[in-house]
């Protein structure tokens, strides 16, 4: 069965990336592969349910591989598929936005 997706290219990349977790996920694993444990250190105050919620949706939609080491304990990494980095453009607009409308907002404050 095949997921429709919508109309408006907008809409999709938003049904993608609209969990503010998602989007620091892919954040840092733009850096390259991590583990769980990782992950839920640099993406901050989530929850390991949440975590691995938002981990498997991406995985789902292809945003991210998801590699078991059959150890004990097991290792699990994660890394970002060609389709996930392909966000990296989005990310960095996103930043350049949110550092000039910092700039702009601590300007505000000292006038």
């Amino acid at each position: 069965m095949e997921k429709k997706l919508p109309a408006c290219p907008v809409e999709t990349t938003l049904m993608l990336i609209s969990d503010r977790w998602k989007v620091l996920i892919i954040r840092d694993l733009l850096d390259g592969t991590k583990r769980f444990g990782e992950l839920k250190k640099s993406v901050g105050s989530i929850s390991q349910k949440v975590l691995t919620a938002n981990l498997r949706s991406m995985e789902a939609s292809g945003l991210l591989t998801r590699k078991v080491y059959p150890e004990v304990p097991p290792r699990v990494e994660y890394t970002l598929t060609e389709t996930g980095y392909s966000l990296k453009p989005v990310l960095d607009a996103m930043m350049a936005w949110g550092t000039a409308y910092k700039k702009k907002s601590n300007a505000s404050a000292k006038a």
